[in-house]
């Protein structure tokens, strides 16, 4: 089972992180029974769970919810839940506040977006007893001031800023870092950099690990198709296939048969 000292661990060996993004009781379920090594409830769950069109609509109540879906469903996988947006900027005790209740909802750890204002905070949270991944590159709650789902650190001033950002959180007492987002070259220097593993989405094959939202995995949604993603199924034609199959043999009285109903 993984645990905090585990990602060090496979860093060190060089054996790569799987985690991937779920948000329910069933797919939990399934992952459970899998070798995927952690999951991750993101705060994505506002846009694929709640038909919302960007992280920032999620709420602690929305989190604490799911997260707790997900801790019934697989309860032998490490879980980590993402502070939603602004529950790091109000102050301390908010803050803990919010983090209390996603680890007694069934969290693992927490991730926590950015470096900048959040620092203080992400040490007092460790200091705590409570494992942080951070998350760099693109930073979904900060959608706004970064004008779009866009690669981030191209220049060299910016890679820079986040090379000195990822030095930050390590040193602030986070376990892995996300990187979201950034050019191949930018995501092998930033993990090399680091003595903690980096987990990447769209930053490359030499991160110390991969994450992708399970519902992009199995191709729930064919009008997503961002570069780094790579689907391992076309689940929506097979929903949508079962679903008239099953309108067919209703209005065509075959089911149900004898055999599916109670004498």
């Amino acid at each position: 089972m993984m645990n905090v000292q585990a990602f060090t661990k496979r860093k060190q060996q060089q054996q790569k992180i799987s985690m991937v993004t779920c948000y329910d009781h069933w797919s939990a379920k399934i992952l459970n029974e899998t070798q995927i090594d952690c999951i991750l409830v993101g705060d994505s769950l506002a846009v694929v769970m709640h038909g919302f069109d960007s992280t920032v609509h999620a709420t602690l109540a929305m989190m604490e919810l799911h997260v707790a879906a997900v801790a019934r469903g697989a309860p032998e996988k490490f879980i980590i839940a993402d502070m939603p947006f602004l529950s790091c900027s109000k102050g301390l005790e908010p803050a803990m506040d919010a983090v209390q209740s996603l680890m007694q909802a069934g969290a693992s750890a927490i991730k926590i977006e950015g470096d900048k204002h959040q620092v203080d905070l992400i040490e007092h949270i460790v200091e705590a007893g409570v494992p942080v991944m951070g998350h760099l590159g693109l930073t979904p709650q900060s959608i706004h001031s970064l004008g779009g789902h866009r690669v981030q650190a191209k220049a060299e001033k910016s890679a820079m800023r986040l090379f000195e950002s990822a030095s930050r959180l390590e040193q602030a007492g986070c376990f892995s870092i996300v990187l979201e987002c950034v050019p191949n070259k930018v995501g092998d220097c930033v993990t090399k950099r680091l003595s903690i593993p980096t987990i990447g989405i769209g930053a490359g094959p030499l991160t110390d690990g991969q994450v992708l939202v399970l519902h992009d995995l199995l191709g729930v949604d064919q009008e997503f198709s961002p570069r780094f993603l790579r689907r391992y199924a076309n689940t929506e034609n097979v929903i949508a296939s079962a679903v008239s199959h099953f309108h067919e043999d209703v209005v065509a009285q075959d089911y149900p048969s004898l055999e599916e109903s109670y004498g």
